[in-house]
């Protein structure tokens, strides 16, 4: 299981994130991405690809 972590120094809510994951784990609330439904990611790393910012990072949970 995987979980996905928004550095909201270098993230710019771009929001390319939430457009690319195929699984919806992220949402836009008050201009600002965030991980709503962390439980959906499974790892793929589309987001951490595509985050101009190199916001993102997956952290696995065991």
């Amino acid at each position: 299981m995987f979980k996905p972590l928004i550095d909201s120094s270098r993230c710019i809510s771009c929001a390319i994130c939430a457009k690319s994951c195929p699984r919806g784990v992220f949402s836009i609330v008050n201009e600002k991405v965030i991980v709503s439904h962390p439980e959906r990611c499974d790892g793929c790393g589309i987001c951490v690809k595509s985050c101009i910012a190199k916001a993102i990072t997956l952290l696995e949970v065991k």
